[in-house]
């Protein structure tokens, strides 16, 4: 078995087609992508060298709408990686009955050791290698780990110069200032916690009595924490990236966001917490374990770890194949990444659509229009899961990959 995420994401499309019993034709279509364009960006360092750094934009399958994903710029960015994040979009999509297909984009740097300088070369030098295949009907870019709103702005801007006209919704993730919408920045970590509430009902736990623990406190996790906070829940453990190493702060009681907020970047120096190994962090007693930062964080050794009943994929793809079937053997329910952190693309889409029409909602009718149909999407895989006697995940595959076959099978593409 293998962590590359490519093989893992076709795995999990395998294995759904074989339990809806599809024709051949739909997992040969969804095995890869559609597209996958590799470019190379020259920045002019600030020492007055040139540096070139390489981008990946795919296009997995654009069945139900154009190509919808965000842009991660990490060092450890892989041309597999980026092909599985689009296949997990598309599906992503789908289950929430977004109209879109899935897409993602990837550059392989490290945007903390960049001036503000080199990353806007950065970023305008990545949509020029792109922008013919980018669009506000073609495929619709976000930001992901390591890239900002500031630095979409950059693409926004040399997208309408290039493309010469102004077209806002060809980017979502945008400054509120610049077209973006209310509401999406907590989207993401306000959908986990919807959902988190909605799997403890099923399970008979009383959230205002649940206790979880977060790995990692970046955006989707803060967020997570606050919104898990505002519903009554505890969050007693934090687990977060040092230039030492990985470790986790604990505390019975639990924490607020508004301390965890105060204190980022020194929760070891905050008062009445234990520090944790990341191996204790994984073996604590809790209702709710959330994976909040990036992929394959939980093998098999990790899983194996695990304690809590549930366990919300708050990051794309933080549980790998073979973690998943520890997690099944062992009874532990898994509510997977295309569901749990899909409030993201769904307020993206919301901001699109916004752009398109020139009219703009307020926050509070942004999140009510997203827990409406968060709630929608995990009624329906609950209904999946419990007619089929699977797996949370399979049942968000076997939702989603039945609608997209749906449409290729009306488009003509099956036959």
């Amino acid at each position: 078995m293998s962590n590359n995420s490519f093989i893992n994401a076709q795995q999990q499309v395998e294995s759904a087609c074989r339990i809806l019993n599809t024709e051949p034709a739909v997992f040969e279509i969804l095995k890869d992508v559609e597209r996958m364009i590799e470019v190379s960006i020259p920045v002019k360092m600030d020492d007055g060298t040139i540096r070139t750094f390489k981008g990946y934009r795919a296009a997995h399958n654009t069945s139900l709408g154009p190509a919808k994903g965000g842009i991660r710029i990490h060092p450890a960015t892989t041309y597999d990686d980026v092909k599985a994040l689009s296949i997990w979009m598309t599906f992503k999509c789908a289950v929430t009955g977004t109209p879109y297909g899935g897409g993602k984009g990837g550059i392989v740097a490290d945007p903390t050791k960049l001036s503000e300088n080199e990353l806007e070369q950065l970023a305008r030098g990545y949509v020029r290698g792109l922008y013919k295949y980018l669009g506000e009907k073609i495929d619709v870019p976000a930001p992901d780990v390591g890239c900002s709103a500031q630095m979409i702005s950059w693409m926004v801007d040399e997208y309408c110069q290039l493309a010469g006209t102004q077209a806002l919704g060809t980017f979502t993730g945008k400054p509120v200032e610049y077209g973006g919408s209310l509401g999406r920045t907590e989207s993401t970590g306000f959908g986990i916690s919807v959902i988190g509430r909605q799997v403890a009902k099923k399970f008979d736990i009383h959230f205002e009595e649940a206790t979880l623990a977060v790995q990692g406190f970046g955006n989707v996790g803060s967020h997570a924490v606050k919104y898990f906070e505002q519903l009554g829940a505890t969050v007693q453990a934090v687990m977060e990236w040092h230039p030492d190493g990985l470790f986790a702060i604990y505390r019975e009681e639990g924490f607020t966001y508004e301390e965890l907020e105060a204190n980022r970047g020194k929760f070891k120096e905050m008062d009445n917490v234990k520090i944790l190994n990341p191996e204790d962090f994984w073996s604590l007693d809790v209702d709710i374990m959330v994976p909040a930062a990036l992929a394959n964080a939980i093998d098999e050794r990790v899983a194996k770890l695990v304690k809590a009943n549930i366990v919300l994929e708050g990051a794309n793809g933080p549980v790998t194949t073979e973690g998943d079937a520890v997690f099944k053997e062992r009874g532990i329910t898994v509510v997977p990444d295309i569901l749990t952190n899909s409030g993201g693309v769904i307020v993206s889409y919301y901001e699109w659509v916004q752009n398109l029409q020139g009219f703009y909602w307020t926050e509070k009718e942004v999140l009510e229009r997203q827990e409406e149909k968060m709630i929608q999407a995990f009624d329906e895989i609950w209904d999946t899961k419990e007619k089929h006697d699977v797996t949370f995940r399979e049942a968000a595959y076997l939702n989603s990959i039945q609608k997209v076959a749906d449409v290729m099978k009306l488009q003509g593409k099956l036959s």
